[in-house]
């Protein structure tokens, strides 16, 4: 598994996402939330896969205490890089109310992963981090974080978040029907300063994956550009799970793409296709030109009528 170093973290190109070890999560999602057992063994396969890093928030119901219970229990604590969420805050906190809620939130995500220092502690939304950021530097001064950043929704706010300097991570949503944060140049400007950047949804909570006739009536205006996509795929001879990963591991800049799975086997496929690289260029190029920008009604999930209400990105 090909790695990027982010200042003294190597972190494998695959993120394995954890929200379903806590939530049933995901449109395409009929498998529900995994067992304790299947979870641990995808943690397993991962690691033994070459993944060394995972992704997991407050907000994911139990997904905290599984990975911590896993890792201890795997012997992995301190072999995998783990990258979690303060819960989300309301807006208009005083400073001193501020710094009560990140400290608990940040107390209560250590003692569910057993750990003493987060590798990596994110905000939830952009404005989040604009807003509180002084209160997570606080606990990364106390060690209590080691690296500290903010998830994004929206390409504004990504470029906020990076061109505040304070940063050392983010995570933004993006794939191969989502192009807006790329053509942003986000991620040149997170690889210009030295931040990892992660990318989730490149499967679109499965919209770019599911069966055509799954797709709800409100997010038909996806299915002409998916048709194009297969086009292209069945013309390179590769399915649209390897277009979808090969194209983001050939966009510049990304530390590492989250994914989430439900049992050891998708762990596997997973990796397998990351192991085969990028795309060729010519192939790049024409992706680039199939997918026009969609409207957010279809790239962000938040907005779809078919979803789990604790699973919803809340915004500010």
């Amino acid at each position: 598994m090909q790695e990027n170093k982010i200042n003294d973290l190597k972190l494998s190109r695959l993120m394995l996402g954890t929200v379903q070890f806590g939530l049933n999560y995901g449109i395409a999602n009929r498998a529900g939330q995994p067992s304790y057992e299947t979870a641990r063994s995808i943690i397993e396969c991962a690691y033994e896969g070459g993944v060394n890093c995972l992704d997991t928030a407050s907000l994911y119901g139990e997904s905290e205490e599984v990975l911590g219970r896993a890792l201890a229990e795997l012997k992995l604590a301190g072999k995998m890089v783990v990258a979690t969420k303060v819960c989300h805050m309301a807006e208009g906190l005083s400073a001193s109310d501020a710094d009560k809620v990140v400290e608990e939130s940040v107390t209560q995500s250590l003692k569910r992963l057993k750990m003493d220092t987060l590798p990596i502690c994110l905000f939830h939304t952009e404005n989040n981090f604009l807003s509180y950021i002084e209160s997570l530097m606080k606990l990364k001064e106390r060690g209590l974080i080691k690296y500290i950043g903010s998830s994004v929704n929206t390409p504004i706010g990504a470029k906020q978040v990076i061109q505040s300097d304070l940063a050392e991570a983010m995570q933004m949503p993006s794939s191969v029907l989502d192009h807006r944060f790329i053509r942003l140049g986000i991620c040149d400007k997170a690889a210009e300063r030295g931040a990892a950047l992660f990318v989730r949804s490149i499967y679109l909570q499965g919209l770019i994956l599911m069966p055509e006739e799954d797709i709800l009536p409100e997010l038909a205006e996806v299915i002409p550009v998916r048709r194009n996509l297969k086009a292209l795929a069945d013309q390179a001879g590769i399915t649209m799970a390897e277009l979808a990963v090969r194209y983001m591991l050939g966009v510049s800049g990304i530390t590492s793409l989250v994914v989430g799975v439900d049992s050891p086997d998708q762990m596997r496929e997973n990796i397998a296709l990351f192991n085969k690289g990028s795309l060729d260029a010519d192939l790049q190029a024409a992706i680039e030109k199939a997918v026009p920008d969609l409207s957010e009604k279809i790239l962000f999930p938040g907005n779809w009528s078919k979803r789990m209400a604790d699973a919803k990105p809340v915004r500010g």
